[in-house]
């Protein structure tokens, strides 16, 4: 695990960051250039972005608010990478009034569909921003965890409107617009043209786990970051991940 994320916190984030990290190297070794360029759509403050540039990588990062904006400059100064970190104000519909087309090795697009108005619509726009076999990290919050939740909270009535609603919503106070299934979320990376690397249930444990025992009990945390890496990648916990990752990968330039 990278000393690049608070341990605490990675409880939520190492799973996409183990993913992402080898999923930079390989393609930096492809290309035979050590700094990628990569964009980071709703990136917000910057929790992926600055240990991105901690390794080296030039990172532009478009968020519709200035505050987040703003957040990410003090993060990026405070880690010695401003020269690496750039960030622009705007959004997944909008995203080429800001951005080059075809101009990353790597698109970051995590927390995004969940909220824009078609989803499929800003994976097309995240992979129109993509080089030739440049790759795409993919996150997204997951249908059956939030379920999952409902139900072992006791509101079995909310699991179950979560679980039949088109959009994965347990009611009008829930707070996420959109979920999605891993073959939706997969659909919609083939539907833009990319292959699909792999699929990740992301938080399959750690947000039932209560954090009183990960804190207090000695080697919990790291035990706990392991059972989510082994589980991640097998399909049977794809169903009650809290959120779901898909690495697409896009093809070659014509004639290449």
């Amino acid at each position: 695990m990278s000393d690049t994320l608070r341990p605490r916190a990675a409880l939520r984030t190492a799973v996409v960051w183990e993913v992402l990290q080898d999923a930079l190297e390989r393609r930096a070794k492809a290309t035979g250039r050590p700094a990628l360029d990569v964009l980071d759509t709703g990136g917000g403050s910057g929790n992926f972005a600055v240990p991105v540039a901690r390794l080296g990588h030039r990172v532009t990062v478009v968020d519709p608010s200035p505050n987040a904006l703003f957040a990410l400059e003090r993060r990026a100064a405070e880690a010695d990478v401003a020269d690496r970190v750039r960030g622009v104000q705007g959004d997944a519909h909008g995203l080429f009034d800001v951005v080059e087309r075809g101009g990353y090795d790597v698109v970051l697009c995590h927390g995004v569909l969940e909220y824009v108005e078609d989803p499929a619509e800003g994976v097309r726009n995240t992979v129109a921003a993509l080089r030739p076999e440049g790759v795409l990290s993919l996150l997204a919050a997951g249908l059956g965890g939030a379920v999952f939740s409902r139900a072992l909270a006791g509101h079995f009535k909310e699991a179950r409107q979560a679980l039949d609603d088109p959009n994965g919503r347990w009611g009008a106070g829930d707070p996420v617009p959109r979920r999605f299934t891993a073959d939706q979320l997969s659909g919609l990376v083939e539907g833009a043209g990319l292959r699909v690397g792999a699929v990740h249930g992301v938080r399959v444990f750690a947000d039932f786990v209560p954090g009183g025992l990960v804190d207090t009990e000695p080697g919990a945390l790291d035990a706990l970051l392991k059972l989510e890496a082994a589980a991640a990648e097998l399909a049977a916990f794809h169903s009650v991940a809290t959120q779901l990752h898909v690495l697409g990968e896009a093809p070659a330039a014509e004639g290449a």
